[in-house]
């Protein structure tokens, strides 16, 4: 799909509309879209996940629209899903129309003919028995929509949620922590961010993979050390060099733990909550350490395995252990590190440019419970290090109190912490020009 065009597809979308229907009614019930996708047919997944990012990036718009054409909520939670799916997609339809050079570079845009979107989406209703009879109303409400869009887009448009498409605590809470930036923020989490490849460079560099890149007709640059940006996304299998080992994707921001962390050959190191293992292998690219690679979850730390083999990075100084970081009696066998990462678990807001389901699985009390789970954590994993040693405090969160305010509480509860120069918190598209999700790094050495 390309937009500012109209897309072409073999597949119907009436069958796409069902499936990105069924994948928002489920995050709107707590379920990951990640988790929904990966159960998705291959054949129409890419198409499926296009209109479900469209709609989640839309949902606060599209929702309040159906509140003005459909005041109470459908008890059918699938056919609420079809509208908001649908309403999503014509309301951008007409847009497309309206101001096409606008979304001339937004690939990431599902665009379609309005009257190809009714259609399809009256065909979705007819094809399930469950929606067959609400087929009536689905034609209506859209129908309704294209007749009166102005005066109901003036109706909503005011409406915090549907303005940003964010839920009205979020919108309050980045208001309070970032006065002047707040904006900037939300209007960046709706725009998908780019994709950055960390080079490996036990094998390839950036010079040469970007020669590589050049010769395929592929536009990219180097943001950073060890980094290489592509102007325009592609399927990794795509992008020379991915069978061979020569990178992996990695946000620029979530490149800087391994760089952050002060490594050398030889050094015992902690990566605490390892999972997928993109910072795993980012460490043992860049030293010859002995590694523990740790997290709760054993199908998570599969994956961490598998990353490590592609990359030739698996062997006798790595080892891969299922335990909980906090509870360091179950796993730690008293030799202490020489460094530790603690990519601690958080409500995951700075990367909501490319998780858009992140923003509505959330809520408010999940900072104040993520942020008391970090302290055990990281009070945990600090009578692991030895004196002399560091440990790098780090979240992919734009929540202070999963950055800033952790470090400043940890500091204060432990006397032998002695905060180092880290980049603090790193946020989208603030300044403009800065490209990477949302992270927040600390980094604390162990006096003696």
């Amino acid at each position: 799909m390309s937009g500012g065009s109209i897309a072409t597809q073999t597949i119907p979308l009436s069958e796409l509309i069902l499936y990105s229907a069924q994948h928002v009614e489920g995050v709107l019930a707590g379920r990951s879209l990640s988790d929904a996708l990966a159960e998705t047919p291959t054949g129409i997944r890419a198409g499926v996940q296009s209109l479900s990012f469209h709609t989640l990036r839309r949902l606060g718009h599209a929702r309040q629209i159906r509140i003005v054409l459909v005041p109470r909520q459908p008890t059918n939670t699938w056919l609420d899903a079809l509208l908001l799916v649908s309403l999503a997609l014509l309301d951008t339809a007409v847009r497309v129309q309206e101001c096409a050079d606008i979304y001339a570079d937004r690939p990431d845009i599902p665009v379609y003919a309005p009257h190809t979107v009714v259609n399809q989406a009256v065909n979705a209703a007819h094809s399930q028995d469950a929606l067959r009879p609400f087929k009536p109303l689905v034609n209506g409400v859209l129908r309704r929509f294209l007749r009166e869009r102005e005066a109901i887009l003036t109706q909503v448009e005011s409406r915090p949620e549907a303005r940003w498409n964010h839920p009205g605590w979020w919108v309050k809470a980045l208001r309070k922590a970032y006065p002047r930036d707040w904006e900037q923020l939300l209007l960046a989490a709706n725009r998908p961010g780019p994709l950055t490849l960390r080079v490996n460079e036990r094998v390839c560099n950036v010079q040469r993979l970007l020669a590589v890149l050049d010769e395929a007709g592929i536009e990219a640059f180097s943001p950073g050390q060890g980094a290489v940006t592509l102007n325009k996304a592609l399927p990794v299998h795509a992008i020379p060099g991915f069978d061979l080992g020569w990178w992996s994707v990695q946000d620029w921001s979530a490149q800087q733990a391994a760089l952050l962390l002060p490594l050398s050959d030889g050094m015992r190191v902690l990566d605490a909550c390892a999972a997928p293992g993109g910072k795993t292998a980012h460490v043992l690219e860049r030293a010859d350490v002995r590694m523990t690679a740790l997290d709760i979850d054993n199908e998570r730390l599969f994956r961490v395995r598998q990353n490590l083999q592609r990359l030739s990075l698996l062997n006798d100084k790595v080892e891969l252990v299922c335990a909980d970081a906090a509870r360091t009696r179950q796993w730690w066998d008293g030799e202490p590190y020489d460094a530790i990462l603690a990519d601690v678990p958080c409500t995951a807001s700075g990367i909501v440019r490319r998780h858009p389901d992140v923003r509505w699985l959330r809520r408010e009390s999940d900072i104040r419970d993520t942020a008391q789970l970090q302290s055990g954590i990281l009070d945990a994993l600090w009578g692991t290090l030895k004196p002399g040693g560091y440990l790098l405090y780090s979240t992919c969160s734009i929540f202070p109190e999963e950055g800033e305010l952790q470090a400043q509480a940890f500091a204060e509860r432990h006397a032998d912490a002695q905060r180092l120069p880290a980049p603090g918190q790193l946020l989208p598209g603030v300044p403009e020009q800065y490209q990477g999700d949302g992270f927040y790094y600390a980094l604390f050495t162990r006096t003696p």
